[in-house]
């Protein structure tokens, strides 16, 4: 069965990079379908390179989303993009700050209380592995929010687009809501997408928004790191000159320099290389959520437990109702 499972795995990976769109005019495994696939492996099989694995989801989501920067227009995007700006700074604030009460109220160990807020804030993973070294989290503490942030992320990728549709969404609102409410950049982008592909087919306006709101939001994730060093500061991990470590999410810093390329260099030279850049971006993405879809195994729903999963559902209703009633009803 483990040798099956090997065998499967490669061939269902290479089948997630096959530009079926190009070849037969219609796309077969569309982002939803890629997660779909990649959760029925994990739990029929389980995760045969789980290092492996990680690191594809990691790399080739940064390079995705650099790649889709070649799509966007910096100066129409950060027009569209300024009242999410300030969406962010609130959301981010009241995320943490009522993720620690929880955390306290309900008896979650500090640091993995303060991860899972950290996660739910700013842009999961990424998020988690930022702080998580500065928190000197040990590796079952990492395990657990990571695990939490993960299940949930698999589970937005399925019901908002449907839900963004049967409240009527645009474009523009869904993807708002999405890279506000949805945890890691790889299922904002991945609902982004979907949303378009399912209700928008041709136009890609929910996936570049929420793209460009999340990298923004990500950006947090130095400001909270030097405040977490200020708030652990007796726990903080040194390297051998006496610093903390901080891993700064520089990708996003490619994701802009793309827009700026896109924007102002050689736009009608270069505008086959760009478009070339961004059809292979997207069909990196479909990569990228099988590989998160077979690292959800079982054994990593069982290490989450259910305290964790509670303040992290809850911290999700906060931000995914209180944005959503925001866009809404408030024109954000």
């Amino acid at each position: 069965m483990e040798k099956i499972g090997k065998y499967l795995y490669w061939v269902l990976l290479i089948l997630m990079f096959v530009p079926f769109q190009l070849i037969l005019g219609k796309s077969i495994i569309s982002a939803p379908v890629a997660l779909f696939l990649g959760l029925v492996f994990a739990f029929i099989f389980g995760i045969p390179y789980p290092k492996f694995n990680k690191k594809l989801s990691k790399y080739l989501l940064q390079a995705s989303v650099v790649g889709l920067g070649f799509g966007m227009n910096l100066e129409k995007s950060l027009q569209s993009g300024a009242e999410g700006m300030i969406f962010t700074v609130a959301s981010v604030i009241i995320v943490m700050v009522a993720g620690v009460f929880l955390g306290r109220v309900m008896r979650i160990n500090d640091k993995t209380s303060y991860l899972i807020s950290s996660g739910t804030a700013i842009c999961g993973g990424s998020a988690i592995a930022a702080v998580g070294p500065v928190l000197k989290a040990d590796q079952n503490e990492m395990a657990v929010s990571l695990g939490v942030i993960f299940i949930l992320n698999a589970i937005a990728l399925f019901i908002f687009p449907p839900m963004g549709h049967a409240l009527g969404m645009t474009q523009h609102q869904f993807g708002t809501w999405a890279a506000i409410a949805i945890h890691d950049t790889s299922s904002v982008v991945g609902a982004g997408a979907a949303f378009d592909q399912m209700y928008f087919p041709g136009s890609n306006a929910a996936c570049d928004l929420a793209t460009l709101i999340k990298c923004t939001r990500a950006l947090w994730i130095i400001p909270l790191a030097f405040f977490t060093m200020w708030f652990f500061r007796k726990d903080n991990r040194r390297d051998e000159g006496g610093n903390s470590k901080v891993s700064i999410p520089w990708f996003i810093f490619l994701f802009v320099a793309a827009m700026i390329f896109n924007t102002y260099v050689g736009t009608d030279t270069f505008r086959p290389v760009y478009d070339g850049l961004v059809t292979a971006a997207k069909q990196c993405l479909i990569a990228v959520l099988f590989a998160i879809g077979a690292g959800l195994s079982v054994k990593v729903i069982k290490q989450v437990g259910v305290k964790p999963l509670v303040q992290a559902v809850l911290l999700w209703v906060i931000i995914g109702a209180g944005s959503l009633a925001a866009i809404l009803y408030l024109g954000v």
